[in-house]
């Protein structure tokens, strides 16, 4: 049960031609590019939110650290 040739391969891809047809595979084929470009287009602005996110905490984490005191006379 070892791995497939190349014959298995190509008689394989001859089989699935045959069955879905060329324009039909071509056609899949750009839905999955046009899908692997959106995934990484999506992951870019997922990249670029989380650092934006990550700057506003900070900036509010050292505002956080001030201590705004107001002080009162004692009667």
């Amino acid at each position: 049960m070892g791995s497939f040739s190349i014959w298995h391969w190509l008689i394989v891809l001859v089989i699935v031609m045959l069955v879905f047809g060329t324009k039909k595979l071509r056609n899949i084929g750009s839905d999955l590019g046009g899908a692997v470009k959106g995934f990484k287009e999506g992951m870019r602005e997922g990249t670029a939110e989380a650092n934006e996110s990550a700057k506003i905490a900070d900036a509010s984490a050292n505002k956080a650290n001030t201590i705004d005191v107001e002080a009162k006379e004692k009667h």
